[in-house]
């Protein structure tokens, strides 16, 4: 165990020096070829890029610090991850609560109700996104960071250690030679002969080393090389990932979309050419899918011209205003708390709508902010 560990010492003394003397320049350095080069240079771009998306992708899909560092926990400890609700998820929880407390009969609690449930199913969405992200994106990512890249890194240290073995033997090898050459200019006498051979025979032996050395150098250099050259592979794989995320991403956001057209209907906000069946989950990128809120629609401005509604000769109601509405474009009228405007329907009218009057003042109105009076 002593002379073992002796041998040790001296060798990493050894290693120490040739890497000393090759930084300050004063010896020799086994060069890698440019090919080599450019792979080592690839796998670093690689590694670095790698680990930066992954470590956005866990911010993006989980802002919140504290949860990662329970995820992170939790997966070191080799245990799953309890499941948490999504903020989405709570929200709705909170409205449908507040929608039994306030009352499901009143406008306040019916439109409470309607809109926890649109945001659980947003949030039930979210959670979908962020299993199939996790699975189909950074579970790949991570493995080849903790697994490939680990791999490849330890087989770099190991050739630059061979490296700096077969740089030492050709050090000691050239000293060898050198102090050869010196000897044999020497004059031939009885007394010399003995250092001569020594001298041979030490050379002799450096070059032996030098042969394995070099040996040792050119198969880890092989090794090092293929996993290098694999890393084209990995551009192909995590290619496959991206594409993965977002189709995930578009379907993601897509649903949210039906979601949210769907709630503007049940809360008589959106006109009726902005219908879910018109825009499919399947073309998220349809411009028209994204009208902003109360725009008005050509459909609907030629089917119905507010102007020119007449009331009915019976069918006219009194009723009481219970919230302030802004009008949302020329066809709708504008409301007051507690005010009283008379309201009809017209035929082929959307039933969350009806059409007020208020003096000389007519538009469209939506049925949840009025209270009809008998």
């Amino acid at each position: 165990i002593y002379f073992r560990t002796q041998f040790m010492f001296l060798l990493i003394s050894l290693l120490l020096l040739q890497f000393t003397e090759e930084k300050l320049g004063q010896a020799e350095k086994t060069e890698l070829d440019a090919h080599f080069e450019n792979l080592l240079s690839r796998a670093d771009c690689t590694k670095n890029w790698t680990e930066k998306i992954y470590r956005q992708t866990e911010v993006v899909l989980q802002p919140n610090p504290g949860a990662r560092i329970e995820e992170f926990l939790y997966e070191k400890l080799d245990r799953k991850v309890p499941p948490r609700p999504t903020n989405g998820e709570i929200l709705g929880q909170f409205m449908l609560e507040a929608a039994k407390e306030f009352g499901s009969g009143t406008p306040y609690g019916s439109t409470l109700i309607k809109v926890g449930d649109c945001q659980r199913r947003l949030g039930g969405a979210e959670r979908e996104f962020l299993q199939t992200s996790s699975i189909s994106f950074l579970i790949p990512l991570r493995n080849f960071l903790e697994g490939d890249w680990r791999t490849i890194s330890r087989e770099r240290k190991l050739l630059e250690n061979r490296r700096l073995d077969l740089d030492a033997c050709k050090a000691r090898l050239k000293k060898a030679k050198a102090a050869e050459t010196k000897a044999a200019a020497v004059p031939d006498f009885q007394e010399t002969r003995p250092r001569n051979y020594v001298l041979s025979a030490s050379a002799s032996a450096a070059e032996h080393e030098l042969r394995v050395a070099q040996t040792e150098f050119d198969r880890q250099a092989e090794v090092t090389r293929l996993l290098l050259e694999g890393i084209s592979s990995t551009h192909v794989n995590h290619l496959r990932c991206l594409c993965e995320f977002v189709e995930a991403q578009a379907m993601y956001y897509s649903q949210c979309h039906k979601y949210m057209l769907e709630l503007q209907r049940e809360l008589g906000r959106c006109p009726d050419s902005l219908d879910v069946n018109c825009h499919p989950a399947s073309s998220p990128t349809d411009p028209s899918a994204f009208l902003p809120l109360n725009s008005p629609s050509p459909l609907e401005t030629d089917a119905l011209q507010i102007e020119e509604v007449q009331p009915p000769a019976s069918g006219t109601r009194k009723a009481k205003v219970l919230y302030d509405y802004d009008a949302g474009d020329s066809s709708e009228l504008s409301l007051r708390a507690d005010e009283l405007i008379t309201v009809y329907t017209v035929p082929g009218m959307d039933s969350d709508w009806l059409i007020g009057e208020r003096g000389n003042q007519k538009g469209k109105v939506p049925v949840t902010y009025l209270e009809l009076l008998s």
